[in-house]
């Protein structure tokens, strides 16, 4: 919903103050301990992004980049597990789409090795190995709703607002969150980007009606005045046909490329959603459009 890009730090990593929130709209794993010890078959299945016109690159998720691999890898040093694993992953979020897809899926992960094979992991080590694999992974062991600042290990929880529905245009094409980074780091001097929003007001805005939030997101800003110009327009059609559309809120996903509409009423979302479907984005192909709602808690807990 937000997310200001703080100081680089000495790490290579940036300070950041977000606020994270679960929608009801994700990949599927599927997780089987096998026989083979040290075995690990990843199946990717592609065909609910293919049926929608979203076809990956060839190759484009080689086995030691893959989010899931890394988590497994991890969790083998981290615990001594040596048992064969075979995940079967049902993919439904674009990949470079600013949705925290490899970042859920790695979580995920982590979360069925803990429940197959080391239920008495404290979580401080689940969270450590969490931030290893990515500074959005901590989040996603818990979802609901948070304030997450630092790198991506402080968590503080936020109730999750009733009633809110949201709408996500994939514009089609992706964003490279690296390239997103040295954009901003780049053009950061030359553009204003407002004042900062204070933590106070950016957690209590959150049970607020969507159309006061003072969320904003401080790549959208550098994707219109320095990014492609292209990209750009597409950028700002979306935008504006979601606010035409009725949503109370607008706002980008992440480093991109997803934007979004928060909308406080079911009807007016889900026809929102009906009309961008049948818009063209990049490449002159129709947007890749899915309304869905926030999720609450989940029953294992929050970081405390």
């Amino acid at each position: 919903m937000h997310l200001q890009v703080k100081d680089r730090r000495s790490d290579g990593y940036h300070n950041l103050e977000s606020i994270f929130v679960a929608l009801a709209f994700g990949d599927t794993l599927w997780v089987d301990q096998t026989e083979q010890a040290g075995a690990c078959t990843i199946l990717m299945d592609w065909q609910f992004l293919q049926a929608a016109g979203i076809v990956p690159e060839e190759g484009v998720l080689p086995l030691e980049k893959n989010t899931i691999y890394q988590a497994i890898s991890l969790f083998r040093v981290q615990t001594g597990f040596t048992g064969g694993i075979r995940v079967r992953v049902e993919k439904r979020i674009p990949l470079g789409a600013g949705l925290g897809g490899g970042s859920s899926d790695a979580a995920s992960m982590l979360r069925a090795l803990q429940f197959l094979v080391a239920p008495k992991l404290h979580q401080d080590q689940l969270l450590e190995m969490a931030l290893a694999l990515g500074s959005d992974v901590p989040f996603f062991l818990w979802g609901g709703a948070a304030l997450v600042s630092g790198r991506g290990e402080r968590i503080l929880p936020i109730t999750v607002p009733e009633g809110l529905w949201v709408v996500l245009v994939y514009p089609g094409f992706s964003s490279n969150t690296a390239g997103a980074f040295r954009l901003l780091d780049r053009t950061r001097p030359e553009l204003s980007l407002g004042k900062e929003t204070g933590v106070t007001e950016l957690i209590s805005a959150l049970g607020k009606n969507p159309g006061s939030w003072p969320y904003k997101n401080d790549f959208l800003q550098v994707f219109l005045d320095a990014g492609d110009q292209e990209q750009a327009r597409i950028y700002r059609k979306v935008v504006q046909d979601l606010k035409d559309l009725g949503a109370d809120f607008v706002g980008l996903s992440g480093a991109g490329s997803v934007c979004f509409g928060v909308f406080d009423d079911e009807g007016t979302a889900k026809r929102a959603g009906a009309v961008l479907s049948e818009k063209k984005g990049g490449l002159n192909q129709r947007y890749f459009v899915q309304v869905t709602f926030l999720l609450a808690y989940l029953a294992y807990g929050v970081v405390q």
